[in-house]
């Protein structure tokens, strides 16, 4: 388990007097297995949990199938998983949770920095290629490129962040994007914050630098509630002597004025469900391992299968302030 050994600057999640920003909201997970046909199901859910940023209360968890709580070994993200024969032509699930997310700064101003220990099996682990995240070829050649004046990894991790900044542009036009394929994202410099993050660990990890996936969802900074469509990612990467530090780099090409903010911090204004690429889920899914965990994976026979509706929203809690 990646336990946490120290915590610094713990004004940020104490209330008191120069404290961060929090964000405290009711978020709805919701989906319709649809038109089953009577076949064997299996189904895994991806499951919000309590970190050092995210406080995270099960409000209700329902479902047409009865689930139990389970957690895949990679990464440790935590799953609710049901199984059964269907008895209607579509399964209702829906979870509710009560959420209150912290501003996450690592680096100055008012750093709330978190350091971990890496075992080294962790650092292995965030050192690896994944099967859509090569760290030889391009990306390291221009990681090699980028990187080749700069003395330390925190210098080098900025000049990535740059490099993927100034080249890539969001656009999810065309086929490929999406999928956080590197090499298509060094071919077509183009796509989302799956493709913007993947080039960002492959050129790191390159550079010996250990660097994650994280996913979740976006909520709005201008609205209160509402439906949220699709999710979000973003990365982080070690250094050793100050841990994690966190980037948000389409956030950052979509509000260029934050461009320095997210090299080092992530807002409140996200929640995050899963962790790592190439998962292999708890029990074990008969389909390849999963590229990466935000939607919840259905097999039917023992096959994918796709014909799923989904249904996520949030509301702000309102006059209230944040969980300590």
């Amino acid at each position: 388990m990646r336990k946490i050994i120290l915590s610094l600057c713990l004004l940020a999640l104490s209330g008191c007097a120069g404290a961060q920003e929090s964000r405290h909201f009711i978020f709805h997970y919701a989906f319709t297995v649809n038109s089953t046909g009577g076949k064997k199901l299996r189904i895994w859910i991806p499951a919000a949990q309590s970190d050092a940023f995210q406080d995270v209360k099960i409000i209700s968890a329902k479902g047409d199938l009865p689930f139990k709580k389970t957690r895949e070994s990679k990464y440790e993200n935590e799953i609710y998983f049901a199984e059964g024969n269907a008895q209607q032509p579509d399964l209702h699930f829906d979870i509710q949770y009560d959420i209150v997310r912290h501003e996450r700064r690592a680096l100055n101003p008012s750093p709330h920095l978190v350091k971990t220990a890496l075992t080294p099996r962790e650092r292995e682990q965030d050192l690896q290629p994944d099967a859509l995240v090569p760290i030889t070829g391009t990306p390291a050649d221009l990681a090699a490129k980028v990187a080749q004046d700069k003395a330390g990894p925190l210098d080098k991790a900025r000049a990535i962040y740059d490099y993927v900044f100034t080249t890539m542009r969001y656009e999810k036009t065309g086929t490929g994007w999406g999928r956080g394929d590197v090499l298509y994202a060094c071919d077509a410099k183009k796509g989302n914050c799956t493709d913007f993050h993947s080039l960002f660990i492959a050129m790191a990890r390159s550079q010996g630098i250990p660097a994650r996936f994280e996913i979740g969802f976006p909520l709005p900074e201008d609205k209160h509630s509402g439906e949220i469509a699709g999710y979000h990612c973003w990365s982080d990467f070690y250094v050793d002597g100050k841990g994690w530090i966190p980037v948000d780099i389409s956030e950052a090409w979509k509000h260029p004025d934050k461009r320095d903010y997210f090299f080092g911090s992530h807002d409140t204004n996200r929640v995050q469900f899963s962790m790592g690429r190439d998962l292999r889920l708890k029990p074990p899914q008969d389909s390849k391992p999963l590229n990466y965990f935000v939607y919840p994976y259905v097999e039917a026979d023992g096959k994918e299968y796709a014909n799923v509706s989904l249904a996520f929203s949030f509301a702000d809690v309102p006059d209230e302030k944040a969980r300590k």
